[in-house]
């Protein structure tokens, strides 16, 4: 196997599926990037046996060929190299030599044959969406996943595609975030299934801000397909999720008996402030509801206390509730609404946070001292 690549071409594949690899791992070819070289391009794979990414990138390929090699390696000395321009010859051994400007390195691989082979789907079902759209989604969801791994169908992101939506949820059983978005789902491609946190956390690192993604999935995995407007693109496959999600409908309250709209940026910003008064052991804030007026305080004993007002238009009854403000500020932080809408019951009620967009946040709320 024998190309020529730009550095920043290579470097840029490698930093595409190089955060799989772990660092301890019990089989040495899973530290390693498998590279395939044919006419014109090379496509650079890493895999956990969990996730696998693919990303592919141009290259001058005078000899076609594959083999793997170490990826920490390889992006360590690539993006030293001085010079912009890196030729890259493995012999039948998968010993590779490495030649820019004035450096030479050599690095031993494995042969390709050891590499896991890529999954493959027969039949899948698919779904195409802009990938800011599901950028957007994932980020007004994935704080909400559980990261209790005895509880592990919530170790990730639900998504449900049926009746021309794609909605997705996630929970930690304390609180709970949906939206949704309008895709054009084929009736042969209604489903419902859980990507793991590792899948996620890629697609959130991955997902530009223009092209698409189709999702491709069967009975146990799911394929994620990026296509850029230029062209390039990353694969994502992983293994789903194995269980039965929550039936999470019956913890959305129903009729709520007030309803308050409120700043974003400004609600946000007393509750970071608020929250510098709370400790470990006294994670709550108490928002206490008035006429046009609400009261953000926090009281903690051994450290002090805090109290922040926002002017609101609000004509109910006067009451409070406690919630754990790093959970109040989660789906603040992800959303870009100027204005939200908190609906609440009771003081020992969920309370629910919507926006004028499909999002949807329920919160439980916690015990007043």
């Amino acid at each position: 196997m024998k190309l020529t690549i730009a550095k920043e071409q290579l470097l840029t594949g490698l930093q595409a599926v190089q955060n799989v690899v772990g660092t301890r791992t019990t089989l040495p070819i899973l530290s390693n990037v498998l590279l395939s070289a044919s006419e014109g391009r090379l496509e650079l794979t890493a895999t956990d046996l969990d996730v696998t990414i693919s990303s592919s990138a141009n290259a001058t390929v005078s000899e076609p060929g594959r083999a793997t090699l170490p990826v920490k390696k390889l992006f360590g000395i690539a993006r030293e190299l001085p010079a912009s321009e890196i030729e890259i010859e493995i012999d039948e051994k998968a010993v590779c030599s490495l030649r820019a400007g004035a450096s030479f390195y050599k690095i031993n691989g494995l042969p390709a044959d050891e590499f896991p082979p890529l999954p493959t789907f027969k039949q899948a079902r698919a779904v195409t969406l802009p990938q800011d759209k599901l950028r957007q989604m994932l980020k007004k969801t994935s704080f909400a996943v559980s990261t209790d791994e005895t509880r592990y169908v919530l170790n990730g992101i639900f998504f449900s595609l049926k009746e021309h939506k794609v909605t997705l949820v996630a929970t930690d059983g304390r609180r709970l975030a949906m939206t949704d978005e309008e895709a054009d789902v084929p009736a042969e491609s209604q489903a419902d299934f859980i990507v793991p946190t590792k899948a996620i956390n890629e697609l959130n690192r991955l997902l530009a801000g223009t092209g698409t993604v189709e999702m491709k999935f069967s009975d146990n995995q799911v394929a994620f397909t990026t296509k850029a407007d230029n062209g390039s693109g990353v694969l994502i496959i992983s293994k789903l999720v194995d269980g039965n999600y929550p039936n999470y409908r019956q913890v959305i309250p129903g009729e709520c008996q007030e309803r308050v709209a409120l700043p974003r940026e400004e609600f946000l910003g007393a509750l970071r402030r608020a929250e510098l008064m709370t400790s470990d052991k006294s994670n709550s804030v108490k928002l206490t509801l008035s006429r046009n007026q609400l009261a953000i305080t926090a009281n903690t004993p051994e450290v002090g206390e805090a109290r922040e007002g926002l002017a609101i238009n609000y004509k109910g009854k006067d009451f409070a509730i406690a919630f754990n403000p790093g959970y109040l500020m989660d789906p603040l932080k992800a959303l870009d609404a100027e204005e939200v809408f908190f609906e609440l019951i009771d003081e020992l009620s969920p309370g629910v946070l919507k926006t004028n967009t499909p999002f949807l946040y329920v919160i439980m709320p916690m015990r007043m001292s």
